[in-house]
């Protein structure tokens, strides 16, 4: 049994199945989720091994397509749906106030006593200027967005992945080096903040393993950015590499940094990556699978847990003929429940 697995157990008082609450009409374009959304009746079982813990998202871009689908007598695809709808995936509040969504999730997720995912991404300069572009407008501003994330958690169980790329656009240069210290020292604030929360967990992103090809290059800037503050790093977010390639790379980084934990996104990388040109196999690539469900159940020790970080079907920019990114697409997201080897 994992060490998350253990910590979060002793956090919940009496582990259950999944709840998954009301599935609401109409079909959203963002991720963002409101109080009325997520308080809706109704529940179903999520079948993933070790998920029990985390909560789903009843008012998912996934939840709403499955029942617009349902009205318009799509079943088979609303069936087929359904192996995103019903797994637990992280919100990723977005704009400047990150409370709201925050405060919805964690108190619907108290009602079954789970556990909520976010993802904190608003760091300056985020991305270099590419598809995600866009963050806080300063140091500042980032300070004050970070303190609203840490207290809307409040004494809620949570698990925080904190900075998706931030480091490692450090090491691959693609962040210009006038704002690497500036990075890091917000990066290790934000650590310091969220750990005040006394039943939060942060992992701090450190990219993939088809990124920075050495491990070792990660070490330094993880240590600057907080690792030893956090419970761990996470890698593969939003990406495709496969379940073993992600494990070993993280165990070696693991070794490298005093036996740190991690988790993997495994949201979309049931077929692996696509190959050919690395420069866009990340955006949008046709093919792809769902991957392992999440679970606190990894077979290896420093392995916490499989998560989806990414919510699948939402794209990640305007490639291939994709919305903006973070925006639902429902074609891309039936594709990769549709190529799942998981029923």
């Amino acid at each position: 049994m994992s060490r998350l697995i253990r910590t979060l157990t002793r956090t919940l008082a009496t582990p259950a199945m999944l709840t998954v609450l009301g599935l609401a009409a109409g079909c959203a374009s963002s991720p963002e989720v409101g109080e009325a959304a997520v308080v809706s009746g109704a529940t179903k079982e999520a079948s993933a091994a070790g998920s029990q813990v985390f909560w789903v998202d009843p008012a998912s871009p996934a939840a709403k397509q499955v029942r617009l689908w349902q009205r318009q007598g799509r079943e088979k695809e609303a069936r087929l749906l359904r192996r995103i709808a019903e797994q637990p995936a992280a919100l990723w509040p977005a704009g400047d106030d990150p409370v709201p969504v925050i405060r919805a999730a964690t108190r619907a997720a108290a009602r079954d006593g789970r556990t909520t995912l976010f993802v904190a991404y608003n760091i300056p300069h985020r991305d270099c200027g590419q598809h995600s572009a866009g963050g806080a407008g300063d140091a500042d501003a980032y300070r004050a967005w970070v303190e609203r994330f840490a207290d809307a958690l409040g004494d809620s169980p949570a698990l925080v992945v904190l900075e998706p790329d931030a480091v490692a656009h450090v090491v691959d240069g693609c962040t210009p080096a006038e704002y690497h210290a500036e990075r890091e020292r917000l990066l290790s604030d934000a650590v310091a903040r969220l750990k005040q929360q006394g039943r939060t967990k942060v992992y701090l992103d450190a990219g993939n393993p088809d990124w920075i090809d050495e491990p070792r290059k990660l070490v330094e800037p993880l240590r600057r950015a907080g690792i030893a503050r956090a419970d761990g790093f996470a890698l593969n977010v939003s990406n495709f590499q496969t379940d073993n390639a992600t494990k070993t790379y993280g165990v070696q980084l693991s070794r490298a940094l005093d036996g740190k934990h991690f988790v993997v996104d495994t949201s979309r990388n049931g077929n692996g990556p696509l190959r050919g040109d690395r420069s866009d196999a990340w955006c949008n690539p046709p093919g792809r699978a769902l991957g392992t469900r999440p679970t606190t159940r990894t077979g290896e020790p420093a392995l916490d847990a499989y998560l989806w970080i990414k919510r699948p079907g939402e794209s990640d920019g305007e490639c291939r003929g994709g919305p903006a990114a973070g925006r639902w697409w429902p074609e891309y997201a039936l594709g990769l429940a549709r190529n799942s080897r998981t029923p």
